[in-house]
């Protein structure tokens, strides 16, 4: 039987929308889709993607955190943006927010993301620390 734990923050942005931030599970963390919202809810820099990537990651690595992992940790990511034209400053984000070796990747470009401000949501799977 997979025990499964529901990784918590103070405050959670998610549970207005009753998703978990990230699950637990067979020694692995499972993170719900990150975007470019503070701990409120309210997205940041409207308009700008490097603003909303920036806190994308961050609000990652705060989940992981909480959870007892961290980005190094990192197995898999999903990208999801709003405009292939941001692809040079995902590469280069990658690069400053991971380490060698890098997680497997997925990028997309979807038509839109849950709030249509949004321009970036990051999704992950890390090892349990």
């Amino acid at each position: 039987m997979t025990l499964l734990q529901r990784v918590e923050h103070d405050p959670d942005w998610y549970e207005p929308y009753r998703i978990s931030l990230a699950i637990k599970a067979n020694g692995l963390i499972f993170v719900s889709g990150q975007a470019g919202i503070d701990e409120h809810g309210r997205t940041v820099g409207v308009g700008d993607f490097e603003t909303q990537a920036r806190q994308a990651f961050r609000n990652l690595a705060a989940v992981l955190e909480q959870g007892g992992s961290s980005l190094n940790d990192v197995v898999k990511v999903t990208i999801m943006v709003t405009d292939m034209s941001y692809l040079d400053q995902i590469v280069r984000l990658r690069e400053e927010y991971f380490t060698a070796p890098y997680p497997a990747d997925t990028l997309l470009r979807v038509a839109g993301l849950a709030q249509p401000d949004w321009l970036v949501e990051i999704d992950a799977i890390a090892v349990a620390g």
